[in-house]
């Protein structure tokens, strides 16, 4: 039940009331009400201690989170809002309000746009109209390369002053390796972060689904897990050598896994990130001739499956995140070579997550707030504020009922896109709200 009153004093005040509270960075995993004050946290009343908030103190809006969890707003660090130049996928407005109905208060826009974000008046564009329109978060990513043509760095430190989150050549990978560990070396001296899309260019050649069952049910070319692994261990050893911080974007394989504990060995400043869909499908669930199958990188195989899920488990994959790339229905309808490569995931994340990994006992609610709220945040550098559910933090949180089965229903997305091969599937765990910055911007109570 969700009251609305309005502060006598101006100030706006918010009370959540009989939930679970969730928060990796102080453990806390408990009952407890929350109080918030304007755009912050300013109380949490633990039960078990025998602290509870007046629920009927007035001026207050009062939202009862029995039976659910209350955790910081989700973080996701790879998402494709196609604005500018293709809003007929995806813009601003729509990509920010999927995100809320599942939960994610701050998300990072890819810079492969039309015009490519490359420059300080695009990256301004993104960021202004987000602050006016968005419901949540928007923050941008520029590309490492001018237009993304790996031939020339863009301006590097103009970009990460105009606040550019971090430097990405998302969708591929700069070949001329001279040219990258350059980038790599001034994103060091910036204090920037480089998020990776590892793919051997020449290796992947006209590559569809991957190497294996698929390519050979399908007839098509396939993507051998090398195309993936030979760049990771390139990224990796020049984020080594340069000092330089960097996220390898939608890990889809046992050999990355591998590459990942390497790197944390070397003490490299490395993070990962690792989708639900390729945690939760693998090529064999490929059976039909369905463009929505068809993603970047490819459903691997039940082996690549099981390691990503370890690497999540036990530490070794940082993050979870969406590669959210919306297409239209016409780009996803084509036959498996002239498909568009992507999928959607802003509104399904939570619950894949929830219904694979938490509900199945492999991972807990902890861990799961902690891929998808506080690592995040710590990679990208906000966690003082965000990520986190404790007193003085932003009040960007999100109540999710753990009981709630639900039937993924691409009519019902908020999202331009419907591009995803979960349609039609019963989920458990459901978003129930969502707060920014104090505010409610998704609601089903």
């Amino acid at each position: 039940m969700l009251i609305s009153i309005n502060g006598k004093d101006g100030i706006q005040y918010m009370l959540i009331i009989n939930g679970h509270a969730v928060d990796p960075e102080t453990g806390l995993c408990e009952k407890a009400d929350i109080l918030v004050e304007d755009k912050r946290i300013k109380k949490i009343y633990v039960k078990s201690k025998g602290e509870k908030a007046d629920a009927d103190a007035e001026g207050q809006n009062v939202i009862d989170a029995s039976d659910c969890y209350v955790m910081p707003g989700f973080i996701d660090l790879h998402v494709h809002l196609r604005d500018p130049g293709l809003t007929y996928k995806e813009d601003i407005v729509t990509g920010s309000h999927a995100a809320a109905r599942g939960g994610v208060t701050t998300v990072c826009a890819m810079p492969n746009t039309k015009p490519v974000v490359d420059t300080v008046e695009t990256l301004r564009y993104v960021l202004d109209k987000a602050e006016k329109e968005a419901p949540i978060h928007v923050k941008q990513l520029s590309s490492i390369t001018k237009g993304m043509e790996g031939k020339e760095l863009v301006d590097m430190g103009k970009m990460h002053e105009a606040g550019a989150v971090a430097f990405s050549e998302d969708g591929k990978s700069v070949m001329d390796i001279r040219l990258y560990r350059e980038a790599m070396k001034k994103a060091a001296r910036l204090g920037a972060v480089v998020m990776a899309h590892c793919e051997d260019k020449d290796l992947v050649g006209n590559g569809v689904l991957n190497e294996g069952v698929a390519s050979e049910k399908y007839n098509v070319e396939g993507i051998p897990n090398s195309v993936e692994d030979v760049i990771t261990a390139r990224d990796i050893l020049l984020a080594a050598e340069t000092g330089a911080k960097l996220h390898i974007c939608h890990c889809s394989t046992r050999g990355t896994v591998e590459l990942m504990r390497m790197a944390k060995r070397l003490g490299a400043d490395v993070t990962a990130e690792v989708c639900p869909h390729h945690f939760t499908l693998t090529d064999a669930d490929i059976t039909e001739a369905d463009g929505n199958y068809k993603m970047n990188p490819p459903l691997r195989t039940e082996n690549d499956v099981k390691a990503l899920i370890e690497g999540l488990a036990d530490g070794t994959m940082d993050c979870i995140s969406t590669d959210h790339a919306p297409h239209s229905a016409e780009e996803k309808s084509k036959n498996f070579d002239e498909a568009f490569f992507g999928i959607v995931g802003l509104e399904t994340s939570a619950a894949l997550t929830y219904t694979a990994l938490v509900d199945t006992g492999l991972m807990s609610i902890m861990d799961m707030v902690a891929k998808m709220s506080y690592n995040p945040a710590k990679v990208i550098g906000i966690d003082k504020d965000y990520g986190r559910l404790t007193e003085g933090a932003m009040a960007d949180i999100v109540i999710f009922n753990p009981n709630t089965e639900w039937t993924v229903d691409v009519n019902k997305f908020a999202s331009k896109g419907h591009n995803t091969p979960y349609n039609g599937k019963t989920l458990k765990g459901k978003v129930m709200a969502t707060i920014c910055d104090g505010k409610i911007v998704y609601s089903e109570l």
